[in-house]
């Protein structure tokens, strides 16, 4: 199979109480789990099962819904574990905070917009931060959907992305969205974001 399910660097229930541990188990064990399962079916027998996931999102207008659907599941949720954290939180800093500062004016800024994207994403989505032309923007994408696809509104190389799908909150915060948008600043791990700022501006 081209794609497997990546270990998890820390226990369900090590963001509590912000993300609470069953949660974590389903969404991980279940959700992505399956995004995985169903990407390696879509692709088996199809030559591309050796393609880069980055790859596939970037002419994912050419492929079936079944590749769009899981494959933005599986690069999406990916990245989601790695940018959160144990002991999370904090402030951004160096290159990555000057770059919120002079896009946004503030870090509080950017968690407005990013919140705002999240809570008026109708159904299921996600918000992002987003480096397109050097610059940092905000964006939200419906269903699995993420910038690096052909099919985006907004393109370009994600750095932070947040699950406002209700599989992500509802057994903690039921339809409180925005209360699971106000926590989920609480675990964001900004090694990991600043690291893929470094790796996107160059």
């Amino acid at each position: 199979m081209a794609f497997d399910l990546p270990k998890l660097n820390y226990q369900y229930d090590a963001l509590e109480p912000h993300i609470d541990a069953k949660t974590m188990e389903i969404h991980y064990s279940k959700h992505h789990a399956t995004y995985v399962n169903n990407l390696n079916n879509a692709l088996q027998g199809t030559g591309n099962e050796d393609k880069k996931l980055e790859d596939l999102l970037a002419g994912v207008s050419g492929y079936p819904a079944a590749v769009r659907n899981n494959g933005g599941g599986h690069y999406n949720h990916t990245m989601f574990w790695e940018i959160m954290k144990p002991n999370g939180g904090g402030n951004p800093t160096g290159d990555l905070a000057d770059a919120i500062n002079r896009n946004f004016g503030s870090y509080d800024k950017l968690k407005e917009l990013i919140s705002n994207a999240g809570l008026t994403r109708f159904g299921s989505g996600w918000a992002w931060l987003v480096l397109k032309g050097g610059e940092l923007v905000v964006t939200s994408t419906p269903n699995q959907d993420n910038p690096l696809m052909d099919v985006s509104d907004v393109k370009g190389t994600p750095i932070i992305g947040i699950d406002v799908w209700e599989h992500a909150y509802y057994l903690k915060y039921q339809n409180r969205r925005n209360e699971y948008l106000a926590a989920i600043w609480n675990v964001l791990n900004w090694e990991d974001i600043s690291r893929r700022f470094k790796l996107a501006i160059h």
